[in-house]
């Protein structure tokens, strides 16, 4: 029986070798066509959109608009070719070297910059800080950081900017003096602004919904919180509290702010005034020239001059003692909290879930049931500021009139009271947390959303 198949060592026939060998050749030459294909493609994929680029990338700069055109100065990305008072020499943002026509030239430089025009008559920047290095109180810095959050927020609310400063602007002027040196540098970094307010770092917002009455202040240049009898009759230093106050952006306050650091101690006066401020105030706790016993004695021995446009608020609490404050905030949430379980029409808005953005509205809503609420000392309703003066937070060297953990715990008790008038603090109230671990844990200054890391990361 013949075989079909090919003895196992035979080679092929000649006419079956070149076929293969042309067969092989085409499927090698048409896979290394595919590969180098595929190789080219993603390379400029690669290089189009992936490729990192770690070089300086260099624009050009945007075109330069026509003097009637202000579309490009909205968006605040330059600055107009047309010279302002930055281009002259002379101008300084330190004190000791007050600005001349100050006025003339926010009014020119608003008139370059047509975008921050409207509203400047009622902008406001916050300004506050606190000392270059860090505390020497264990939970200082922590508590600086709570505080600082708290005002952040209340901007965030209102719309207004906000500036921290640690550093000394000035060398010798340290301490209480040492806000002042910032103040005067803020008017001239900011002139879209009316009103820079100043807030000290241990001062807080309780009321997070009420607004400033600027319109009460429109003849004024600063309002402070005191009473006028206290220091015109009685000339007691305490008669008005310079840790909040409202400054207005003008030639007056340029030049106020040079008699007030007269009174400092970069000044060789400076132990002279201590004596002068101590003899007019008999009250005064201790001899140094501070600023707020100097501000005092410029309403009572200059008031023609000055006195005139500084505006005492008493009527609310635009800076309220913490001692009498923190033991009300319970009663208080109480009532609030009853407010909202009424059936009327705006008591139902009030206890709704709101965007954030809308707060002021919920404020007005909650105005017609506050009406009989007053302002004030003995009032139910929220105090505005609450400031822990003679805590030091920071140093700890609290005064020896208190205990520490009746400033600790109260600033604890403070900040969650506010903590809860936000979005944010709605938001982790609905957690259904226990109530130790939330107190102890929930009010951590925290990036909305993380508040697994503020935990974790917690001591």
């Amino acid at each position: 029986m013949l075989s079909t198949e090919l003895p196992p060592m035979s080679k092929p026939s000649p006419r079956t070798k070149p076929s293969s060998w042309l067969a092989d050749s085409l499927l090698f030459f048409s896979g290394a066509f595919l590969a180098l294909l595929v190789l080219f493609t993603f390379y400029s994929f690669v290089s189009t959109y992936s490729s990192p680029n770690f070089g300086r990338t260099v624009t050009s700069p945007p075109p330069t608009a026509e003097p009637d055109q202000c579309s490009d100065d909205a968006n605040l990305r330059r600055d107009p070719p047309d010279p302002t008072f930055y281009d002259d020499r002379e101008v300084r943002y330190t004190l000791g070297d007050p600005v001349q026509n100050w006025d003339e030239k926010r009014r020119q430089w608003l008139l370059l910059h047509p975008s921050l025009a409207p509203g400047a008559g009622k902008r406001i920047l916050m300004v506050t800080g606190s000392q270059p290095a860090a505390c020497r109180n264990p939970i200082g810095d922590h508590l600086l950081l709570r505080f600082f959050k708290n005002k952040v927020d209340y901007c965030r609310l209102h719309g207004h900017e906000i500036f921290y400063n640690n550093a000394l602007l000035h060398p010798r002027m340290g301490s209480y003096w040492a806000k002042l040196p910032v103040i005067r540098a803020a008017m001239v970094a900011h002139p879209e602004v009316e009103w820079i307010w100043w807030v000290d770092s241990d001062a807080l917002f309780t009321d997070m919904e009420f607004k400033l009455p600027l319109d009460r202040y429109k003849n004024h240049n600063l309002v402070v919180h005191g009473w006028a009898h206290l220091v015109m009759e009685t000339h007691s230093w305490t008669g008005l509290n310079a840790g909040v106050f409202l400054i207005r952006n003008c030639q007056w306050t340029m030049d106020f702010l040079e008699v007030w650091a007269s009174m400092g101690p970069q000044t060789p006066d400076y132990e002279k005034w201590g004596e002068t401020l101590r003899s007019t105030f008999k009250d005064k706790a201790f001899p140094e020239s501070d600023d707020q016993t100097g501000l005092a004695y410029l309403i009572y021995k200059e008031k023609e001059k000055w006195g005139k446009k500084i505006y005492m608020e008493s009527e609310y609490y635009f800076e309220g003692y913490w001692a009498e404050i923190v033991g009300t905030l319970d009663k208080i949430e109480d009532r609030y909290a009853e407010i909202e379980r009424g059936e009327e029409d705006n008591a139902v808005r009030l206890r709704r879930r709101h965007a954030e953005k809308v707060s002021e509205q919920y404020g007005a809503f909650r105005e017609e049931y506050l009406s009989e609420a007053g302002y004030g000392r003995g009032s139910w309703r929220r105090p505005f500021i609450t400031h822990f003066t003679g805590c030091q937070p920071c140093s700890g060297r609290h005064n020896e009139m208190y205990k520490a953990n009746s400033c600790w715990d109260g600033m604890e008790k403070a900040l969650n009271f506010a903590d809860n008038q936000s979005s944010y603090g709605h938001f982790e109230k609905e957690r259904n947390f226990g109530s130790s671990w939330y107190m102890r844990y929930a009010k951590l200054p925290i990036i909305p959303g993380l508040l697994s890391l503020s935990v974790a990361g917690s001591r």
